[in-house]
């Protein structure tokens, strides 16, 4: 149980009291709560594991929750919702915070969840943003809603959609949270069967999938973004949105999308970057490479932690007039490391790896304050982003 394990460890002992107090779980005499935190640890963990599997099962699916929304990017989609940011400022660590929503206002703890669907595949495959009229009203209920719903139904042939509204927000590189609305769209897809175990046997069992939409609108720009599995579905929800709960037309005009060129790469790079920004250095640690003659070939070059050379260096001491970073190849896709100095009373050192993959994936998500000053900046410095 890796997950409750984390859960239990960084989640302060009164949190966790409150929590198996509010699950209604008695616990044995061995877990003493006034001790030393690690002293909890062990006998907390041996008590969910004598639980019974319902209730151990509970308790795993709840530190899955709770934990997966207690990293950097977690910690901003619990503040992009919540009502209460001065009381999350407050707690111990991201575990406590998650929790702290997770018992105290479980329809923020979802929003967040939602939060985080859309923000962590923006820009990505399943991403696409439109222009639409600024400053528009979004309803939160009544007809217009269940309109909405009604079309979506209709449209895409489900029997049921359920449509969720929260007002969040977005932060951006000049300091100011751009204010959103965020719509949850999910919808019963068409039937099928899996395979589960039935009275101990293997059998097929009908049922019908909920497939999950997220869309954002900005009233400030009227920037409608969206985030859907199949793309011939996201202009279409763009659509009926527009039109059913913001009452305009949609004329279906895309924003650029970013596109990454990484050919400046080929030779070596300084990455430039201003003071103020307490970048300590940029290494480049990984590049692949496909041959200009065919596809179905990769070339593969990794300067390790504590490599004394460049990766332009390696290449060049190592494959001399053969070296793929001179000429013939096209890079597919690049890793590297951005070094951030310590701040003293703030932070110590830290890093960001960044892993860019030709034309438009990178796993930079531009929440956390390190992601959007690096995303949002400094890839276009560089030359390694570019709108298309």
């Amino acid at each position: 149980m890796p997950t409750v394990h984390d859960f239990i460890r960084s989640t302060p002992a009164a949190s966790l009291r409150g929590y198996f107090t509010t699950i209604n779980v008695t616990l044995p005499a061995d877990v003493v709560w006034e001790g030393a935190a690690n002293d909890i640890v062990a006998p907390l963990l041996r008590a969910v594991d004598a639980m019974s599997d319902s209730a151990r099962l509970r308790v795993m699916n709840d530190a899955d929750r709770v934990g997966a929304m207690a990293d950097e990017a977690g910690q901003a989609a619990l503040f992009a919702v919540t009502s209460e940011p001065d009381i999350l400022d407050d707690l111990a660590n991201g575990h406590d915070r998650s929790l702290w929503m997770f018992l105290n206002d479980i329809r923020g703890f979802d929003r967040a969840e939602e939060v985080r669907y859309a923000d962590d595949r923006r820009y990505g495959r399943m991403w696409e943003a439109f222009k639409c009229r600024a400053e528009l009203a979004v309803p939160r209920e009544g007809a217009p809603v269940a309109t909405f719903e009604d079309a979506v139904a209709g449209h895409f042939d489900s029997r049921n959609v359920l449509v969720e509204i929260c007002d969040r927000s977005r932060p951006s590189l000049e300091g100011d949270h751009a204010r959103l609305i965020q719509i949850a769209v999910y919808r019963e897809g068409r039937a099928g069967d899996r395979r589960a175990f039935i009275d101990g046997r293997l059998d097929r069992v009908p049922f019908r999938p909920v497939i999950e939409a997220a869309l954002t609108y900005e009233p400030a720009s009227g920037t409608i973004e969206v985030v859907a599995q199949a793309r011939e579905t996201r202009e279409d929800l763009v659509k009926l949105f527009a039109e059913h709960m913001l009452g305009v037309s949609f004329e279906g005009g895309r924003i650029p999308i970013r596109q990454f060129t990484p050919d400046r790469l080929f030779t070596s790079f300084d990455f430039p970057r201003d003071a103020e920004d307490n970048i300590e250095s940029v290494r480049v640690t990984m590049v692949r490479l496909m041959p200009l003659d065919t596809q179905g070939e990769r070339v593969t070059l990794e300067s390790m932690r504590g490599a004394e050379r460049s990766i332009w260096e390696m290449a060049d001491g190592r494959f001399r007039e053969h070296d793929p970073m001179a000429g013939g190849y096209r890079i597919t896709q690049v890793r590297f490391t951005v070094r951030f100095e310590a701040i003293p009373g703030i932070r110590g050192r830290r890093t960001l790896p960044v892993t860019i993959t030709m034309p438009q994936g990178c796993d930079l998500k531009d929440r956390t304050d390190r992601e959007r000053l690096i995303g949002e900046k400094y890839l276009k410095r560089w030359g390694l982003l570019r709108d298309v």
